[in-house]
């Protein structure tokens, strides 16, 4: 029997396949800076011409972008079909607003859940951190920091579910959310004692996950945005019966 010599893949194949998996898992994020050839060459013990023959084969498929004198990013592009016009459209559109929140119940939701089931010391150490942010951003009055911080909050709960799908979803339609997010915000706070409260619900929703209680995170994250939602068609429909009231009161004058 004449013996099969088995192929070893080549080290250029290897690297390329070590950074794809980093793209995938969403260490490496789109528009990020890769390390210097010379420094990733030192970090996986190969010389330099293999990194470069791996960043030309992951360029070739659409995944790199190199720019002259710059160094190598992921590409921005690959999140494109979910930021496109129409997501934009979307965000911008008051009747989407109520349909966002019940995506966002789903995805967050089971987020929630398996950040609760999956998350380890680092993740919980970066959902603390966003936490703080949108705390920080709050004290300043900055409301647009605000909203930027509460989506990397979500975001951050998402990449704690260790769920890749999940957080490629979120991260692409990062724009939309923040964008709801910071429409949201300019109507709760024209109803006094809503900051606190919205606090409170995102304290009970980090306190399930940091404790490792899935379904209560879950239920946490459902009753916060359930809060949100009944509040925001509160106060629309309550400025809807003034302004009612207001021009009954301008025909009779």
């Amino acid at each position: 029997m004449l013996s099969q010599r088995i192929k070893q893949p080549k080290l250029a194949d290897t690297i390329a396949a070590k950074i794809e998996q980093m793209i995938v898992e969403g260490s490496l994020q789109p528009g990020q800076r890769l390390l210097p050839e010379r420094e990733l060459a030192e970090q996986y013990s190969v010389s330099r011409p293999s990194v470069r023959e791996a960043i030309q084969q992951l360029e070739a498929r659409g995944l790199l972008s190199r720019r002259h004198g710059g160094g190598t990013y992921v590409q921005n592009a690959l999140t494109k079909g979910l930021a496109d016009p129409l997501f934009q459209l979307l965000a911008e559109h008051p009747e989407s607003q109520y349909d966002l929140l019940e995506f966002r119940h789903a995805m967050e939701g089971i987020s929630a859940f398996y950040a609760a089931m999956r998350g380890n010391e680092a993740d919980f150490d970066t959902i603390r951190a966003a936490q703080q942010a949108i705390v920080n951003a709050q004290e300043q009055g900055d409301l647009p920091a605000e909203a930027k911080a509460a989506a990397e909050f979500y975001l951050a709960v998402a990449a704690a579910a260790h769920n890749v799908v999940l957080l490629h979803l979120l991260r692409a339609i990062k724009p939309m959310l923040e964008s709801s997010i910071l429409r949201n915000i300019k109507i709760l706070n024209r109803r006094p004692g809503m900051v606190e409260r919205i606090r409170v619900h995102r304290a009970n929703l980090i306190k399930s996950i940091l404790s490792r209680e899935p379904e209560q995170a879950r239920d946490a994250c459902h009753e916060h945005l359930a809060f949100i939602e009944e509040t925001l068609f509160d106060i629309e429909r309550e400025e809807s019966r003034i302004q009612r009231s207001l021009r009954r009161h301008r025909q009779q004058e």
